[in-house]
């Protein structure tokens, strides 16, 4: 009996040679509705007077800062997926929100945000960004990686559109685990990288 080839799973921090796999992945709608995962990092004004091109335009002066954002997921060489993943400090609108809030002065690497190609999905590939996220932080010296998943609704399937900041089971699976929930539909899960 022969097996079928796995594919080639690989993980590259965005960086400026990067960027051209970045905008492929992300299209020309920039993931969600124009997002280019600039929600997490601005202010919601901001986020709103930008849209599209204005927050295509932050991302990439991010990227060119030398500010490394996240994390992209190759499948088979091509960009498959995406991974925000960074230091909690570089994202405002997550350090200002009343709901998830900083627990305690614990350096935290926060992953905020998925995006996974269209045809990537349903693949495991959530399951392996969160194991190449938690990698990329150890290699970055990190100790502790937080996750703010939305809690489902029972027996609703949630669109990728809400469940862009993952799953908690999703999560759980991977060693993440609870410790605050803040509200009904959010959960903060931690990491910790031994």
């Amino acid at each position: 009996m022969m097996l079928a080839e796995q594919p080639l799973l690989t993980f590259h921090p965005v960086t400026k040679e990067r960027w051209s796999d970045f905008e492929q992945l992300f299209g020309p709608n920039g993931a969600y509705a124009g997002c280019w995962c600039m929600w997490w990092r601005s202010k919601r004004s901001e986020f709103e007077e930008r849209h599209w091109a204005g927050n295509r335009k932050a991302m990439k002066e991010i990227v060119d800062s030398g500010m490394v954002p996240g994390i992209l997921a190759y499948q088979d060489g091509v960009p498959a997926a995406w991974c925000s993943v960074a230091p909690r400090e570089h994202y405002g609108s997550l350090n200002r929100s009343p709901v998830l809030k900083r627990l305690d002065d614990t350096p935290v690497w926060s992953i905020v945000c998925f995006y996974v190609g269209k045809e990537y999905r349903k693949g495991g590939m959530l399951a392996a960004l969160i194991r190449g996220a938690i990698e990329y932080v150890r290699d970055q010296g990190g100790k502790i990686v937080e996750a703010y998943p939305t809690v489902p609704k029972e027996g609703v399937r949630m669109p990728p559109v809400s469940s862009f900041m993952g799953l908690p089971s999703a999560f759980e699976k991977a060693g993440f685990v609870e410790v605050a929930r803040p509200s009904k539909s959010k959960v903060i899960l931690r990491y910790t990288i031994k």
